[in-house]
């Protein structure tokens, strides 16, 4: 064999070799991600902190109180559009993240103890809105504002609750055939003094309870008849002990 036919004969292997790797790598390339054992992208694990999923996030930390569909449970149901025309999402975030100290609602921001982080709230309180507010749920009513403006007057609140009140819960608050007790320890030591005028105000549509427009035919109540009924109830219920939070205290809800 001469100098000629070994020199063509090694550019041939050579080429061949290279043409090979070049083949391997192609074909590696186009089957990693179907290689036996290797899990397809889709269905890769994403951190927990990284799902912004509204319907996850709802069913695995709202759903257990405020109801798979919105209409309320153990706590107020968020597809009330009433409750979302007199709650901001400030107020929601801050409830969410917070929680309501002495009460049933747990803090969910990760910065008070809870397992969410802020864009997963802020991704909560979005959905909440985009599903269940109606702009025109209010028309032309005024309701009573979110928040108190002031304390209330517990003496003028008894004769309140007789007129708006009474006819459900009965004239002493125990109950009746059309509604619970709300003067009962147990009830009221899971409730902020928020909560109590949130309830008055939007009512539980789905338990039957009117909002603030409906207790008495013609006749909504007022703002002042609002606080003040409040105010009885907190003084004249039989709570274990003082469940009263400011705004800035996460009392809101």
């Amino acid at each position: 064999m001469n100098y000629r036919t070994i020199l063509a004969t090694g550019m041939l292997a050579t080429t061949l070799a290279t043409m090979l790797v070049t083949t391997l790598a192609t074909t590696a390339c186009d089957t990693r991600d179907i290689a036996p054992g290797r899990p397809p992208a889709d269905s890769r694990v994403i951190p927990p902190t990284k799902i912004t999923d509204f319907s996850l996030l709802y069913a695995k930390n709202c759903a257990g109180c405020h109801g798979p569909d919105g209409k309320g449970g153990a706590a107020i149901g968020f597809g009330n559009p009433v409750y979302l025309a007199i709650a901001d999402d400030a107020t929601l975030t801050r409830v969410t993240a917070n929680g309501v100290p002495g009460t049933s609602m747990p803090a969910f921001a990760q910065h008070s103890g809870g397992m969410l982080t802020d864009d997963q709230i802020d991704a909560i309180v979005h959905g909440i809105r985009i599903r269940w507010a109606k702009p025109d749920s209010l028309r032309d009513a005024h309701p009573p504002p979110y928040a108190a403006q002031g304390s209330g007057d517990a003496k003028r609140g008894t004769a309140v609750y007789g007129v708006y009140c009474s006819s459900c819960h009965s004239a002493d608050g125990r109950g009746g055939k059309r509604a619970s007790s709300i003067v009962d320890g147990s009830y009221l030591a899971l409730v902020s003094d928020q909560n109590l005028r949130t309830t008055v105000i939007v009512g539980r549509p789905e338990m039957g309870a009117p909002d603030w427009r409906n207790d008495l035919p013609g006749k909504p109540m007022s703002p002042e008849d609002v606080s003040d009924v409040v105010a009885g109830l907190s003084r004249n219920g039989h709570r274990p002990w003082p469940v009263r939070f400011t705004a800035a205290e996460g009392g809101t809800r």
